[in-house]
């Protein structure tokens, strides 16, 4: 990632959740998302934003169904606060890297304890 796409980066996330925090008012959102990490394209055009649902899967679906109907608003917001020549194109995914480590926690834990069993 070049420098000025770390900046842009950087800039987006904290004004995401600027606005995620004290703008939006969807109840589908409220305070259990959060910005994992914002991958803006090399041309600045598009941003993919990895998003952090605490909940279930349905949660998770609701929230991202929260964000998609504010992705509007949050590209316009950013587009006045931001000097940027163009205020790229948003798109909201769901990060899966905390389940995963998660995941792979409760593995080692379980291999851990299967092996204390058998030494004994």
């Amino acid at each position: 990632m070049s420098r000025r796409t770390e900046q842009v980066s950087g800039l987006l996330r904290e004004e995401i959740s600027r606005m995620l925090l004290e703008e939006i008012q969807d109840p589908r959102l409220g305070r259990l998302v959060t910005i994992a990490r914002v991958e803006p394209s090399s041309d600045l055009e598009h941003a993919l934003i990895r998003v952090t649902v605490f909940g279930d899967a349905e949660a998770a679906d609701n929230a991202l169904a929260g964000l998609e109907a504010a992705t509007g608003y949050l590209r316009r917001k950013l587009g006045l606060r931001l000097q940027l020549r163009k205020t790229p194109e948003l798109k909201f995914v769901l990060d899966e890297s905390i389940r995963e480590g998660d995941r792979v926690l409760d593995l080692l834990n379980s291999l851990r304890d299967q092996e204390t069993l058998e030494n004994g």
